[in-house]
């Protein structure tokens, strides 16, 4: 969830800036499970291009990743499913985006506003913010806080942006709950096929299904999405990449309102409904990439500042211990953007500094009680 396309959170970034940041649920009762196909792994002649890209930047990523449940995150690409095109409507004005019975149940003059717009699988994968394998470095992280298996695990993250991270933590046996007020997700990702169990990982994991859940709305201001993180609940990790950010949520400066997050509560429920969504000893995760900030005569920029928007005191007192605060992660998130190519353009032309221009922080909470 990053900030609105209005009234979601997400602007419109700029190519530049996708390239740069490209950011324990109880089982889906069965009246709402939708068995995913259980899809072979396909030869690597037969495979798309997206699903090609994906398993080369997992090639590339995998001398980085520092844990093992990393690297089986990593080799779960294998076992991506193609996903056919599809359709989904958009309103220029507003800039909501519609499935097409969402647009089908619309009034018809505005309904004839509507343009139709072709979703294809890299869209799927990639959406708006670039590949979906950012989220090893979490997966390394929470490793080194003590979770090392996600079987079984019950995994929530906040602002999901992209099913694909989802996927993968399920065909690993998780059950992953992604929430996120944007119409373009919701648009996008409107089949029921889209959620449900997700099939082992062929080759890498045996267990018992994991399972995805999207919800679309504003959690906890909203009573249908608290009850959905509820039934899905309670959770041993909680995620949150380029959404949490203070510069989102506090701005120093001045800025176009569509380019800031505002959780519709006050920073005591929000942290309140952490704590509650959380097992014991459970732990929230807040990873936050960035650019350098403008100079002062420049237009601001929200997303460059990563910085948590809650302080140790604010943690304390909603019952969260503080493992880590606005850790430095600068070295790593370089290296990751090197591998998957974010200092260059669609030619393969060196087109950004990683060294100067790309930044990361960390906070880390732990329930305590």
């Amino acid at each position: 969830m990053h900030p609105p396309l209005s009234p979601s959170f997400r602007p419109l970034f700029s190519l530049f800036i996708l390239l740069l940041l490209g950011a324990c649920a109880a089982p889906v009762p069965s009246s709402r499970v939708h068995t995913l196909p259980n899809v072979a792994p396909v030869e690597p002649l037969q495979r798309s291009a997206t699903l090609n890209q994906i398993s080369e930047e997992a090639s590339a990523l995998r001398p980085l990743a520092q844990s093992e449940i990393g690297q089986r995150f990593l080799r779960a690409t294998d076992a991506l499913p193609s996903i056919a095109p599809r359709k989904a409507f958009r309103d220029d004005n507003t800039r909501e985006f519609f499935s097409p019975a969402a647009a089908a149940d619309l009034p018809e003059e505005r309904r004839k506003k509507l343009a139709a717009i072709d979703l294809d699988e890299y869209r799927y994968y990639y959406t708006k913010y670039g590949t979906p394998l950012a989220y090893v470095r979490t997966l390394d992280l929470a490793a080194s806080h003590g979770i090392t298996d996600v079987k079984g695990l019950h995994i929530l993250d906040f602002g999901y942006g992209s099913i694909g991270h989802l996927r993968l933590l399920a065909s690993l046996g998780a059950h992953t709950v992604g929430i996120d007020p944007d119409s373009y997700l919701q648009a996008l990702y409107h089949l029921s096929a889209d959620q449900g169990l997700v099939a082992p990982a062929a080759g890498i994991y045996r267990g018992p299904a994991g399972s995805v859940t999207l919800a679309h709305g504003r959690w906890p201001k909203t009573t249908n999405m608290t009850e959905i993180v509820t039934k899905n609940g309670p959770y041993q990790l909680i995620l949150s990449k380029n959404t949490l950010k203070r510069g989102y949520l506090k701005p120093e400066r001045r800025t176009n309102k569509r380019q800031l997050i505002d959780l519709g509560v006050t920073d005591e429920v929000f942290l309140k409904a952490v704590q509650q969504a959380l097992t014991p000893g459970g732990l929230m995760l807040i990873y936050n990439l960035a650019p350098k900030q403008a100079a002062a005569d420049k237009p601001y920029l929200p997303h460059a500042d990563a910085r948590s928007p809650f302080t140790r005191e604010q943690f304390t007192k909603a019952g969260l211990s503080v493992v880590a605060l606005d850790v430095e992660d600068h070295d790593f998130v370089r290296r990751m953007g090197a591998a998957v190519g974010w200092d260059k353009d669609s030619k393969g032309e060196v087109v950004n500094d990683l060294s100067t221009n790309l930044f990361a922080l960390y906070t880390i909470v732990r329930r305590t009680q």
